[in-house]
């Protein structure tokens, strides 16, 4: 593995669902080489700041540290565990998937149970599950006391999957790429810019609590009070059967630029300027939008009295799942753009995104 590869590797492996990113956090500060500064706001969010030639204007690029898992609700008298959704599923994505209970004794191993198709009755074959239906068992037997186990409500559980490369060796499958492509993309034009001259400083931030509310990028974005903002996340990759032709959201056609997504319309000049210095760098990206969801540009756009703020992404096939698809190129090509832009964000250029 190289630097790049192995830094994704290690942010998809890390297990951190909505209010407990804990593992990823420090997994993400290890990687943070160049970092002049690290703090955290006080929901648990990382701050990582890169001073430039100035301290302003400040830039902020986010990339949210939370995946999608899920938490103990309830254990049942015949010792399966009844649990709750952090962040969005549909059910047949969660059915019979492998997941990892942490409990204060350590990792327990389990399966969300689903029913052979033998005996399925005809209406349950025409519907989803509902996650309030469904169960995880940890191996159960007449003689398994649960509780020995230290099972308890309010534990976190996450996907049970493993950075792979497939047969193109660029491509590469993982749980949680929803967000780690953010986190790692903060993560490297951080250390990248360690070589590199820029009119400003620089904001690499991880937060927390996304796929329940957005809730760390309005903490972080009111602590570093950015004057512009990158919120950097996976896409929708429209390139498999079923898609519709015209899109152009393909792996390996660079990053993603959005126009539009559900919580933001990101600011028209600094699309602009975006666009523009993909263009004269020859960088590869399409544009897209996000009709449904919401990204952590939601809450920072809005922060304070405003930020011109762009979400910028790495077209992902099979989001909010166990295991997701990405190219390499599109990340490499994602943090080469965000560093261009970076180089061009002084403080005149920055103050013509607000100008009216």
């Amino acid at each position: 593995m190289d630097k790049t590869e192995q830094l994704l590797a290690d942010l998809t492996n890390a297990h951190g669902v909505p209010g407990f990113e804990e593992e990823i956090a420090e997994v993400m500060v290890n990687h943070l080489e160049a970092a002049d500064e690290i703090t955290y706001d006080k929901l648990g969010s990382i701050i990582a700041r890169k001073r430039g030639s100035s301290d302003t204007p400040r830039v902020m690029i986010a990339g949210h540290l939370d995946e999608i898992g899920f938490m103990v609700k309830e254990i049942t008298d015949q010792g399966y565990i009844k649990f709750l959704p952090l962040g969005g599923w549909w059910g047949h994505v969660a059915l019979a998937q492998r997941v990892i209970i942490k409990t204060s004794k350590g990792d327990i191993l389990g399966v969300i149970g689903s029913k052979p198709p033998h005996v399925l009755k005809e209406d349950e074959r025409k519907k989803v599950l509902d996650l309030n239906d469904m169960y995880i068992d940890v191996g159960v037997t007449e003689k398994t006391n649960v509780k020995r186990l230290g099972i308890r409500p309010g534990d976190p559980i996450v996907p049970d999957t493993k950075f792979t490369r497939m047969h193109d060796p660029k491509v590469y499958l993982n749980k949680a790429f929803d967000n780690r492509i953010g986190v790692a993309a903060a993560v490297a034009v951080v250390n990248k810019l360690k070589n590199i001259r820029h009119p400003n400083t620089v904001f690499g931030v991880g937060t927390v609590q996304e796929e329940v509310g957005l809730r760390g990028a309005g903490t972080a974005a009111y602590a570093v009070n950015p004057d512009v903002a990158f919120v950097a996340d996976v896409s929708l990759a429209a390139d498999g059967p079923g898609s519709e032709k015209s899109q152009k959201a393909k792996l390996g056609s660079g990053p993603s630029i959005t126009v539009y997504d559900a919580g933001m319309i990101p600011n028209r000049r600094l699309r602009d300027l975006v666009i523009e210095t993909a263009e004269k760098q020859k960088i590869p990206y399409h544009l897209t939008a996000l009709g449904r969801g919401r990204t952590d540009g939601g809450m920072i756009h809005i922060s304070r009295v405003g930020v011109p703020c762009i979400y910028m992404g790495v077209a992902t096939r099979y989001i909010h799942s166990h295991t997701s698809i990405i190219h390499r190129n599109d990340f490499d090509n994602l943090v080469k753009l965000l560093i261009a832009v970076i180089k061009k964000l002084d403080g005149k250029t920055v103050r013509s995104l607000s100008k009216r």
